[in-house]
């Protein structure tokens, strides 16, 4: 896992699923700490227009680069929808962050030939 983690983290461009306005959550954090490390952030929340000056996209298919590692901070009967999105767009970084992962989320990385980290928090990296 690991090597998993150093890979991912050496990328440039992640999208925040689940990215919210509320300082309290972390679907804020991540984004708030992706962003001050100097990451290419793409906050994804179908009801949120921008995010602390930040275009917010309703879905992966609608931010206009391909991004190289899509974090999950959503329930897993969502993170299970974006899976499938991921694929259809071949994005096959995917990071689940605790509480977004399932044994449903976990086989269909792996059935799908997607890299996932999962049980550890984006940010302790």
């Amino acid at each position: 896992m690991q090597d998993l983690i150093e890979e991912f983290m050496a990328q440039k461009r992640f999208a925040i699923v689940g990215a919210t306005a509320d300082t309290k959550k972390y679907g804020n954090e991540i984004f708030r700490n992706l962003t001050s490390r100097g990451y290419e952030v793409y906050p994804v929340n179908p009801r949120l227009k921008e995010l602390e000056g930040t275009k917010c996209y309703p879905s992966l298919s609608d931010i206009p680069v391909k991004v190289d590692v899509v974090d999950f901070v959503v329930p897993p009967p969502v993170t299970m929808e974006v899976l499938k999105e991921c694929k259809q767009l071949g994005l096959d970084r995917i990071w689940l962050q605790p509480g977004s992962e399932s044994e449903d989320a976990l086989a269909f990385c792996e059935k799908n030939n997607l890299k996932a980290v999962h049980s550890v928090c984006v940010m302790m990296n």
